[in-house]
């Protein structure tokens, strides 16, 4: 997309319009494509690397500047910067369908991928095959939703699928060391964020080596390091337990 400006003989290429709507009048701003994501996840901090130029338009295809009373009503400001960052965090990404649908596809398949990296099926611990959660999500009949990350919305797919497959977050494995005195109390509060305890050893020292859901990680460490006022320690042995091989449908 090429963009010819008459009013400063800016050629604006590889353009991505940021609109937003104010006051009843329509503001757009011009910035470089897949520049608009990056500042939003606050990867990308230079504004400057994001706007084409600092300038508000009504149009940035037509090249027609706002007028400064305009923005003065729609946003109590004529300062172009300041619009300019206000439009670019809540305004509109306007894409054509061909982009639109490139960019679900992309998301529908790093969803997809999330979900295999982090489940496997309960009964046998093996994980599934990103196509296998591909198929599974196009038979629950799940939409990508463009304004949510693609972490947030694999949490959701797990739920769904969880009514329709055996699926399940994959386990970690950790191994705790409490002190005897405080160890026995403590393991009774972290029982109900435990799944399965492999072994325990009663020494000098109370050591544990268990299973839990990931979602209770923090959970369980702010809890051993209240309880033992930073005595006891949590080790990670393995981030997923499972075993070797991909899980197939019968």
């Amino acid at each position: 997309m090429s963009i010819f400006t008459p009013t400063n003989q800016i050629r604006l290429t590889n353009v991505a319009v940021v609109r937003m709507k104010r006051a009843g009048k329509r503001f757009e701003i011009a910035c470089y494509k897949n520049k608009v994501v990056g500042w939003r996840s606050g990867v990308e901090k230079d504004l400057d690397e994001v706007l084409q130029t600092h300038s508000v338009f009504v149009n940035v295809s037509k090249g027609q500047v706002a007028k400064k009373e305009d923005l003065i009503t729609a946003f109590g400001t004529d300062d172009q910067t300041e619009i300019c960052k206000q439009i670019l965090t809540k305004g509109e990404v306007q894409v054509s369908d061909k982009e639109r649908h490139t960019q679900l596809e992309q998301m529908f398949r790093d969803i997809a991928t999330i979900v295999a990296d982090k489940c496997v099926n309960p009964e046998t611990k093996r994980p599934y095959t990103v196509i296998l959660i591909e198929r599974a999500m196009k038979d629950i009949h799940y939409s990508v939703k463009t304004n949510k990350s693609t972490k947030q919305q694999a949490l959701e797919v797990i739920k769904q699928l969880k009514e329709k497959m055996k699926i399940e977050r994959a386990h970690m494995r950790l191994r705790f060391i409490l002190p005897v005195n405080e160890g026995k109390k403590l393991k009774e509060k972290l029982k109900p964020l435990i799944k399965v305890i492999e072994s325990e050893d009663y020494g000098q020292q109370l050591e544990i080596v268990c299973l839990i859901d990931p979602g209770c990680f923090r959970e369980v460490d702010e809890l051993i390091k209240k309880e033992t006022k930073g005595k006891g320690s949590l080790e990670v042995l393995s981030l997923k337990d499972v075993e070797e091989g991909d899980e197939k449908f019968e």
